[in-house]
């Protein structure tokens, strides 16, 4: 069985850069959606801290705040880590740590929506604040580093989470790797 207790797993939102030092009103105003927001290096490190067998503290990130808490999370080694996130394809040092590379392609429609009730329920956010910064800053990143970036994938997986097959296929993976001594 597959499991949390099997599986690492480092959330590349988690690396936001603390902001905590500027104004609130500054923050807000910061492209979110360009890869220099987010401390990838930290994320480098602690893949290979995890690889080495070494617990990481990962960062908890607070959206509202546009900060990092105080707050960490103790990641313990395992042999699986997932690294999720959307830009972690743009980022030439990350994929070199990367076994296996997949790319969930989900339609624009459906991330647009799904960003919209995100950010609505979970970051205080308005309808008016997500439509602004999805022309602003979300799409023409996108189309900047996430879209060119897929080509690095090993995997693309069409339909995101609803690709039965794909999602077979890759838990076999994953289910392989955590029964056999895997490199």
């Amino acid at each position: 069985m597959i499991g949390r207790d099997k599986i690492a797993f480092l959330h590349h939102d988690a690396y936001y850069r603390d902001l905590s030092h500027l104004p609130l009103e500054e923050r807000a105003l910061t492209n979110f959606d360009h890869p220099n927001a987010l401390e990838t290096e930290l994320l480098i490190e602690h893949v290979n801290q995890l690889k080495q067998n070494k617990i990481v503290n990962l960062p908890i990130y607070d959206f509202k705040t546009h900060s990092r808490t105080k707050e960490t999370f103790v990641e313990e080694p395992r042999k699986v880590i997932v690294v999720e996130g959307i830009l972690i394809f743009a980022e030439p040092e990350l994929l070199k740590l990367l076994d296996v590379k997949i790319f969930v392609d989900t339609a624009d429609d459906i991330r647009f929506i799904r960003r919209l009730d995100r950010d609505i329920k979970e970051r205080g956010r308005t309808v008016e604040s997500v439509i602004k910064q999805y022309y602003d800053t979300v799409r023409p990143m996108h189309m900047e580093f996430v879209e060119p970036s897929k080509r690095n994938a090993d995997l693309i997986v069409p339909e995101g989470g609803y690709n039965r097959i794909a999602i077979e296929m890759i838990t076999s993976h994953i289910h392989k790797c955590l029964t056999h001594n895997h490199e």
